[in-house]
């Protein structure tokens, strides 16, 4: 019979590789049960190990928070360029385009070029402002309650907008992309808002380096098969690659 110190090795060595457990994967794997499990899990969340989550475990802190996008911008530089630019190869000519708050949206802004006309419809006041100055793309700003800490607007107001119109894809970015949860963001305004975009939108195009996969944001914006194409960098963990792909969703490694 495995020991309790080769189950816990057991553990954090998947844990490493694959960036999150499940409690019924790993008792079939080491044959016990999920009490069993359960008990090595706390007692290694208890020493710092891992944390805790309903049915599975991470090696991080799951629950995402709910930073200034200025901060955010200062984070993952390279990785959000590469995103960015993988993204601006699915921009096409005449496209009329969401495109979120956050600062990988906004650095995939920063890259898109003249060149093709775009009408893009847009929360950010700060991708506003820059692709102001690109003069074949026409651009739509929402109105609403400015959220200082993404520097984009919210509401009531801005969430009705998207009943009358129809773009061909939104570029969202988000807080946190887990196969229980789904896809989340750490405002529930913000998160209301994005269900809006993705109902308006015909495809939604995810932005998000991987440090975001396995995190949870407080609001939920959708489960995982309502996504079209999720853009990452090559950190994402294989498993979490592989449940993405099985749930039909194209994935672009930059």
């Amino acid at each position: 019979m495995i020991s309790i110190a080769e189950r816990h090795k057991y553990i954090l060595d998947t844990l490493a590789k694959d960036g999150f457990v499940k409690v019924a994967d790993i008792a079939k794997a080491l044959e016990v049960t999920t009490v069993t499990i359960r008990k090595d899990l706390k007692y290694l969340e208890e020493k710092h190990l891992l944390y805790r989550t309903h049915g599975s475990a991470s090696p991080i802190n799951p629950l995402a928070s709910d930073l200034n996008v200025v901060e955010k911008e200062k984070m993952k530089k390279d990785e959000k360029k590469r995103i960015a630019l993988a993204a601006c190869n699915l921009i096409e000519e005449n496209d009329s385009i969401i495109i979120a708050s956050g600062s990988t949206v906004y650095t995939f802004a920063e890259n898109i070029t003249p060149g093709k006309h775009l009408t893009v419809v847009t929360a950010s006041l700060k991708v506003s402002l820059l692709l102001n100055e690109i003069t074949d793309v026409d651009i739509i700003q929402l109105g609403g309650t400015v959220r200082k800490n993404s520097a984009s607007v919210i509401g009531d107001y801005t969430n009705r907008f998207f009943t009358d119109i129809t773009c061909s894809k939104l570029f969202l970015g988000v807080d946190g992309i887990d196969p229980e949860t789904g896809i989340t963001n750490s405002n529930i305004e913000e998160a209301q808002l994005n269900k809006r975009m993705m109902d308006a939108s015909l495809r939604t195009i995810i932005l998000a380096d991987s440090s975001k996969f396995g995190k949870r944001g407080f609001g939920r914006i959708c489960s995982l098969d309502r996504v079209d194409v999720i853009i990452t960098d090559a950190g994402i963990p294989a498993s979490m690659a592989k449940i993405i792909e099985e749930a039909g969703i194209e994935l672009i490694i930059a």
